[in-house]
């Protein structure tokens, strides 16, 4: 189907209008050039439709005489998956085009930022709709380095040592990457993704890299694939470039948060099925996931600066993507992505308007000097409370018998409960500052709220889960493959009730000035966590120490080696 190609070919015509021609027809080639971007989402809208009702797409552009030789088939292969992600990118592509004309107008660099924004949505395309392992590489490096370019300002040391970062962490991902492409090369014998998973789930393969020590192909080249995950998605301890490329202009976080970062969550559901061959790889992926989730999470709290604090929001927010896949909740990994992306991309382009107004505006933003009445309502407190811990859990129990899910058969299924728990007791602390009316009102909004987020978020999640995969059995699989031990689930179960619930308790109480009695230790101990988060960790140091330890070994190593040679 020629619409396959169509869509990133308009990217590529919308780069190469802006950045071909004079410069003083500049502006009115970029404001055509936005046709083009905008046509390739309404092309994407129409693929998704056509591949939700015909099924997967397949275009052929070369297919190699012999799979003997270093050439591979070249082609686009869509399914609902990638006609998803080929919407999302496009759908906020034209977003951030458009407002980046008149964001970076002045800028003496404007015709090659447009450019690179419209070839890496180019990239990106080809990316999704890449039909084998090595060409979804190919696009996959070549992002890799427009992360390099698109950092902008390469005259300013911060921002050139922030693109440096970026470049060498994500080479050390990508190497991992390469090596799991050679190695599941080596073991099946091909890379069409349809036919890899049908090799790896017949033909069971165990690899001894010592005496004693065997692990599954399926688990080594899963594992070896998760790292290049890792570093494109920030995740813990692969995600020091992202705080490092905040000195980029500010329509490129838009896209690199809402576009991007989201790649390592593709690749993971791009191969479902080999990851569902390796339990070990999901329980590992789970691990990193939440402890990037509550590190990037907890550094956010700790930041000063409006980017930075962005930026290790979006840490937080892929934290949680991985540990969904983690859980064999693909598809619910797959929801959340798009949902932060919208959301982050909106945040961004406000971010980089607040910015603006604020070098024009010496004031911005302006002070609120009302003060806020600090009265406490016992009916406030204990309604979202009570809704936060109870009511959740008795919804979606009555609920169960209509919806169809098997909410205490899995462990996915109680997981998904507590992300409904978390997200909807969130969204009610939010509330815990209205206290300019009258109590009731808060507590009638706080349990339409609560409702609002139960059911829409199990409706959504259902739908969006036979969407992208129909087959029942193929999710039971996902599920089943990604149980944890009894015991540690268990744990995880009683250790986050106690803490959802402490932690609302405290910060409402706090919030309202009421004395919350915390042994002194604990004070102690907030203050030198608050100062270790807001250093962050102090990982930057320790990766500039342990570069200069390995540049000392090799010069050192490398005398020697002169040495002998004489």
């Amino acid at each position: 189907m020629l619409l396959v190609l169509a869509i990133p070919l308009l990217l590529f015509l919308a780069a190469s209008l802006v950045l071909i021609g004079p410069d003083r027809s500049r502006y009115a080639r970029a404001q055509i050039a936005a046709y083009f971007v905008g046509a390739a989402f309404v092309s994407a809208t129409v693929l998704l439709f056509v591949v939700a009702n015909r099924g997967p797409q397949t275009l052929r552009l070369y297919e190699p005489a012999s799979l003997s030789s270093l050439a591979f088939p070249i082609g686009f292969y869509v399914d609902r998956l990638s006609a998803v992600m080929m919407t999302l990118i496009t759908g906020v592509s034209t977003v951030i085009y458009c407002y980046s004309t008149g964001y970076m107008y002045q800028d003496r660099h404007f015709r090659r930022y447009l450019a690179m924004i419209c070839f890496t949505d180019f990239v990106l395309l080809c990316m999704v709709s890449s039909a084998n392992l090595m060409m979804l590489f190919l696009f996959w490096q070549i992002l890799s380095y427009l992360l390099y370019l698109l950092a902008h300002n390469h005259g300013h040391a911060g921002t050139l040592e922030g693109a440096f970062k970026t470049f060498t962490l994500l080479r050390v991902a990508d190497a991992a990457f390469l090596t799991g492409i050679v190695l599941a090369y080596h073991l099946y014998g091909t890379l069409e993704f349809q036919d890899l998973f049908a090799r790896a789930a017949e033909t069971p393969i165990t690899l001894s890299f010592w005496p004693g020590g065997e692990i599954s192909a399926a688990t080594a080249v899963a594992l070896l694939l998760f790292v290049g995950a890792m570093g494109k998605s920030a995740q813990f301890p692969l995600h020091l470039w992202l705080p490092g490329s905040l000195y980029a202009p500010t329509p490129v976080h838009a896209l690199l948060h809402a576009g991007i970062i989201n790649a390592g969550g593709f690749l993971i559901n791009r191969l479902a099925p080999l990851f569902g061959l390796s339990p070990t790889t999901l329980h590992i992926a789970f691990a990193i996931g939440t402890l990037t989730a509550i590190l990037g999470a907890t550094m956010m709290l700790a930041q000063n600066d409006i980017k930075k604090t962005l930026g290790f929001s979006t840490i937080g927010q892929m934290g949680y993507m991985i540990m969904e896949c983690g859980l064999g909740a693909f598809s619910l990994a797959v929801f959340h992505l798009i949902a932060h992306g919208l959301f982050k991309a909106t945040v961004f382009l406000n971010c980089g308007n607040v910015i603006h107004k604020a070098r024009l505006e010496p004031h911005l933003p302006h002070g609120d000097h009302e003060e806020e009445e600090e009265a406490f309502s016992w009916l406030t407190w204990t309604t979202g409370f009570v809704t936060t811990l109870f009511i959740p859990l008795v919804i979606l129990l009555v609920t169960h018998g209509v919806l169809h899910i098997p909410l205490l058969e899995s462990q996915g299924n109680v997981i998904l409960l507590f992300f409904i728990w978390i997200t909807s007791s969130q969204a009610i602390l939010t509330l815990m500052r209205l206290r300019a009316v009258a109590s009731w009102k808060v507590s009638a909004t706080m349990l339409a709220i609560l409702s609002f987020i139960v059911f829409i978020y199990l409706f959504a999640v259902e739908s969006f889960t036979a969407f992208l995969y129909p087959d029942p059995e193929e999710v039971a699989f996902y599920f089943k493959a990604a149980t944890l031990p009894s015991w540690i689930f268990e744990l995880i179960v009683v250790l986050t009730t106690l803490l959802t619930g402490f932690g609302w308790s405290y910060l409402y109480l706090r919030a309202h000035d009421r004395t919350v009695r915390m042994p002194d230790w604990i004070d102690g101990l907030r203050i030198r966590l608050y100062v270790l988060f807001m250093h962050r960790l102090y990982a930057d140091e320790f990766y500039r120490k342990l570069g200069q330890f390995m540049q000392q070994a090799a010069h050192r190593v490398d005398k020697r080696a002169q040495g002998w040679v004489r």
